[in-house]
């Protein structure tokens, strides 16, 4: 019993001391987790670039892989360059859309029959003080412009990890050798490339099309800045459960301020975009996922949370993929498989053998 009950405390105190570092080490980690993800897609997409008959090849050669960091690069420029357009205009319509949120809340303070009360005209007055629209997206841009410069880091992270690529494998073997665990690193490392993977390039999928059906349905009932909320939904969809309850929130806010008392027209983009989140988050997420990763609801929602907690915004994006990871890993072992199997789906490790 006091064996065990040191283990415990060992096992605690080492479990602290590694968040602990994790925390403190954020500045360097989250670039350098993001470089790995960001060559896991490049790899993917030039696999699926060699499987293209015009570019057909049964490995992808170093072509392949320059159109893949070229496609990402464009991809990328793309999107920055419409984000800070988009930002731009929100910016010099601010004021018209500050005046609309006024308006909205005091036909709500009418409704409510508070509109006299000399603590709602305070309030107003406080609103009208503390929210601007105008600086929040100053600091929406300065915000972007400060990701730019970690780009710049995470870019030379890539560069440095596709050069180590080729001579990964040798490494890894010599390591078996001196560690006499070869096969199970192997196995491990195997597990992990294949299954994140196949996860990063189905939500990247999923990614684009939710974005895709979102602009769609913003366009169609004429919501202003549909191309910029439909690159956020795209991001947001990378975030488990809150995600998709923000990627249709933020929309409909905004719908609201633009059609202000046509209520039928709100409601119409909320229900759509509702409908579609549902649809692809419920029926299509699932069928195209499936058991890729073999994590429970309850587990992605508890990394969630806890890297959320150490790393902040970038934590919620790498939850889902670390933690799987970190599965991965707890299943090779006797003494911590039973966590595996605990955060495991259906309680079965079968598909990780």
């Amino acid at each position: 019993m006091n064996h065990r009950l040191q283990s415990l405390v060992n096992g605690t105190v080492l479990a602290i001391a590694f968040g602990w570092l994790l925390y403190i080490g954020r500045d360097i980690l989250v670039p350098v987790v993001f470089s790995v993800l960001v060559v896991y897609v490049i790899l993917g997409l030039a696999r699926l670039l060699a499987r293209i008959p015009v570019m057909r090849s049964k490995e992808p050669s170093k072509l392949h892989y320059a159109a893949s960091i070229l496609l990402i690069v464009l991809a990328l420029f793309a999107g920055t360059s419409l984000l800070m357009s988009q930002l731009v205009r929100v910016a010099e319509l601010a004021p018209q859309y500050m005046a609309s949120l006024l308006a909205t809340i005091q036909r709500g303070a009418v409704a409510l029959g508070v509109e006299s009360e000399p603590t709602w005209n305070s309030l107003r007055g406080s609103l009208q003080q503390y929210i601007s629209l105008a600086s929040i997206a100053g600091s929406t841009m300065t915000v972007v412009m400060s990701l730019l410069g970690s780009l710049i880091v995470v870019s030379l992270y890539v560069a440095f990890l596709l050069m180590e690529q080729k001579v990964m494998p040798a490494k890894l073997a010599a390591i078996g050798r001196e560690t006499g665990g070869g096969e199970q690193l192997q196995k491990i490392l195997t597990r992990i490339n294949t299954r994140i993977g196949t996860y990063l390039a189905m939500k990247t999928l999923i990614s684009l099309l939710t974005a895709f059906v979102s602009y769609l349905i913003m366009w169609f009932f004429g919501l202003e800045f549909a191309a910029l909320w439909a690159v956020l939904i795209f991001f947001l969809n990378f975030i488990p459960y809150v995600g998709s309850w923000l990627s249709v929130l933020v929309p409909s806010l905004f719908a609201l301020l633009q059609f202000g008392g046509d209520l039928g027209m709100v409601l119409a983009v909320v229900g759509s975009l509702s409908v579609a989140q549902f649809f692809l988050g419920n029926f299509l997420d699932p069928y195209l996922m499936a058991n890729s990763l073999n994590l429970s609801g309850l587990a992605i929602l508890i990394s969630l949370a806890a890297w959320s907690a150490l790393w902040g915004i970038p934590g919620a994006f790498l939850a889902v993929p670390i933690t799987a990871c970190i599965t991965m890993v707890l299943a090779e072992f006797k003494g911590t498989r039973p966590f595996a199997i605990l955060m495991s789906r259906h309680g079965s490790l079968e598909d990780e053998a």
